[in-house]
């Protein structure tokens, strides 16, 4: 009975956790319009204290800023209707009521934040979403608005910078460079195996690979990522249907003010019509730990990674040395984590000599390498274009007794029977999964390990 106890009292810490972190990056979504609005204000403030003459010579500036608060409303009407489409994987309407150690929620915050979702998820505008007006409730709050750390505005307005890389025509160019030689690889090795794509972000590689035939599988780690990631694929309805402006938040760099307010629109494609393979699906959750557990053994013929290694703690005791029969690998090395002061998040920094050399140590030999030149995420109108030099592989593992057989005829068991949703303990280790029924097949593998805390790759590595 002890240990039952104590399980029970594990599982709900784990699900206070994860509420928190949930409500911190809705807090943070919902906190765009605000903080960008301040911004702007500055702007403003500094240009009243400006001389006349000087004034004058600047005139236009009034009009600008007027523009970029019409940018702003704009993108963020999207992340209102983004956040409303949402449907979590834990009640977040439920009152948190916790130890002091684990509970950093006040009474009064958590009752507003409750009713302020409530309102959100009670809005019925999804469907026409281009006249969405955000709730009051919510959008007002002060308790969704009020100390949101810099480093969550910056995240989010990353993921509007990585929506035009992933699902805008102006990011052909960077997914060319970086899907395209992964996407021809995996068709010279295979025909249409069994695929995971670690560190999907906001699933556009994930949904070319299965368009090609291949029943994929993608696993991402950011709540930021998964929320964008699951509107899009989800909810959009048509070609070029959204409009942001990914360029506002910052003034550096342009050759005129029209660069700057260049709009964006997207998807290129509309999801549903891609063409994806039956059993297309995303896993959130920590990839060590979910992909560790021995029901994955054997299930995948090929881990894809994409600027991903450099994300993870440990590289030595990622799964993707260990157990897989081909490693296709694409990217730098860019140690950057959110948080490097924190517990436990200071990764191990290898080199790229030390990668290989740990991935032979597991029994992996490479089949072909090669140094891509790219970009990642940059505004092509910029008068600084920052570039990788990013190592693109191709590793096999060395058979051995030891490993299972190849996966190519087994069933993958990646839908879940309805009966298998009513069980306490699904059939996948010991992690709870919630399933969606839409363009894909959506488990959220609940380990809550700090979720709010993954580090979204920056674009600031500067190569020679």
């Amino acid at each position: 009975m002890g240990d039952e106890a104590e399980d029970r009292h594990h599982i709900k810490e784990e699900e206070i956790m994860e509420i928190r972190s949930l409500r911190r990056i809705i807090s943070a979504y919902l906190n765009y319009s605000d903080a960008a609005e301040a911004d702007v204000k500055r702007y403003e403030s500094s240009f009243k204290k400006l001389s006349c003459s000087h004034k004058a010579l600047l005139s236009h500036l009034p009009s600008k800023f007027q523009k970029l608060r019409r940018c702003i409303s704009i993108n963020g009407n999207f992340i209102i209707n983004m956040i409303q489409a949402f449907d979590p994987p834990v009640d977040m309407s439920r009152d948190i009521d916790f130890d002091e150690e684990c509970n950093s929620v006040s009474g009064k915050e958590q009752s507003t934040f409750v009713e302020s979702y409530r309102m959100a998820g009670s809005s019925n505008n999804i469907d026409d979403h281009k006249e969405a007006i955000p709730s009051p409730n919510m959008c007002n709050d002060s308790s969704l608005s009020l100390n949101v750390p810099l480093v969550d505005v910056d995240k989010v307005r990353c993921i509007i910078r990585y929506v035009l890389r992933d699902w805008a025509i102006e990011g052909r160019n960077e997914r060319d460079e970086c899907y395209k030689p992964i996407l021809e690889e995996l068709q010279r090795l295979f025909l249409p195996p069994r695929c995971l794509v670690p560190g999907a972000g906001l699933c556009r590689l994930a949904l070319e690979i299965s368009c090609l035939g291949f029943l994929c599988q993608g696993n991402e780690f950011s709540y930021y990522m998964i929320i964008c990631s699951s509107f899009i694929l989800n909810h959009t309805q048509a070609a070029g249907e959204w409009t942001i402006y990914p360029w506002i938040h910052n003034n550096s760099n342009f050759l005129s003010d029209d660069d700057q307010l260049q709009p964006v629109m997207f998807p290129d494609i509309r999801p549903a019509s891609a063409g994806i393979t039956e059993g297309f699906s995303m896993c959130g959750g920590d990839f060590v730990e979910v992909y560790s557990d021995v029901s994955q053994e054997g299930t995948w013929d090929a881990v894809v990674t994409c600027f991903f290694i450099d994300t993870g703690h440990n590289v030595v005791d990622s799964p993707v040395s260990r157990g897989r029969q081909i490693w296709i690998n694409f990217g730098p090395l860019l140690y950057d984590f959110a948080d490097p002061n924190g517990p436990d998040e200071m990764p191990v920094e290898l080199s790229l000599d030390d990668v290989k050399r740990i991935s032979f140590h597991y029994g992996f030999d490479l089949e072909m390498e090669r140094t891509v030149e790219t970009t990642y995420s940059i505004n092509r109108r910029s008068m600084m274009q920052n570039k990788y030099f990013a190592a693109f592989w191709t590793m096999r593992k060395r058979p051995s007794r030891y490993d299972p057989p190849p996966a190519l005829e087994k069933v993958c068991p990646l839908i879940w029977p309805d009966e298998y949703m009513n069980t306490p303990s699904p059939p996948f280790g010991n992690h709870r999964l919630l399933h969606f029924t839409n363009i894909w097949s959506y488990f959220w593998i609940a380990h809550r390990s700090h979720i709010s805390q993954r580090r979204l790759h920056p674009n600031k590595k500067l190569l020679p």
